[in-house]
């Protein structure tokens, strides 16, 4: 049911980087929160680098709709900044609650 959908972007930041990475991704995750109550965004890292890159994933849920076409729709467009910050693409994974 795409109504409880939650997103998850993932990519590589190589380390100079990694501060206009993370400025970036708090400036955008902090005004998609203000714009869309009840949004919950998140950064996360692998722990370990590869190549020299850090994996970075940003994580997107909204409760009680899911993450709604909109808002999939202002993720993206917010998301500019990775095209000069980004090694590589960023990939883009949609799921939705598993059965109990």
């Amino acid at each position: 049911m795409s109504a409880m959908r939650e997103l998850f972007v993932y990519y590589r930041v190589r380390p100079e980087h990694l501060g206009q990475a993370r400025a970036a991704v708090s400036t955008m995750q902090s005004e998609l929160r203000l714009r869309f109550p009840g949004l919950q965004a998140r950064l996360l890292r692998r722990p370990q680098a590869s190549d020299g890159c850090q994996t970075w994933m940003e994580t997107y849920a909204c409760e009680p709709q899911g993450v709604t076409a909109e808002i999939g729709a202002a993720i993206e467009a917010g998301s500019a900044w990775a095209a000069a910050l980004v090694d590589g693409a960023r990939h883009v994974e949609e799921f939705v609650p598993g059965v109990s």
